[in-house]
């Protein structure tokens, strides 16, 4: 059975957007990287992550009907995942214990929930292990 992997936002706010500079550049080619091979890989991610996703994207100036269509294509590829009670919970005892934001801590107690192996962010310090279970991996850091 395949490791499961968590993808955050900012990785898929990346692929959609066209670059405007050569360090945009850079990331929206491995973002979309990454992404090409979201098929073979066991993906998991939160409506929080399909949230953010949208709300980035209007920030953009990109229509919603664009949005909308960009999430679909997101939806049919990976496994979505609600937030709940014990997710934020969780998040609260990830936020206390590792002094991470609440919103990453929030994606963290969902890749933990889930199982996940990996998450995949740019937000949070490459390489390090939470819980003994969650390897951060900034896939820009390369």
């Amino acid at each position: 059975m395949k490791d499961k992997i968590f993808i955050d936002t900012n990785i898929f706010v990346y692929a959609a957007l066209k670059p405007r500079a050569k360090l945009d550049e850079k990331k929206h080619f491995q973002a979309n990287i990454l992404l090409s091979s979201i098929q073979e890989l066991n993906v998991v991610i939160s409506t929080q992550v399909l949230n953010e996703f949208y709300n980035s994207l209007l920030k953009y100036g990109i229509e919603d009907r664009r949005i909308q269509e960009k999430l679909y294509q997101i939806i049919d590829v990976v496994v979505v995942t609600s937030l709940t009670l014990d997710t934020v919970i969780k998040s609260w005892e990830i936020k206390r214990k590792y002094k991470f934001s609440y919103w990453d801590s929030l994606i963290i107690a969902s890749a933990l929930e889930n199982d996940c192996s990996i998450l995949y962010t740019e937000d949070m310090k490459n390489g390090q292990v939470i819980e003994e279970k969650l390897k951060i991996v900034n896939p820009f850091n390369r």
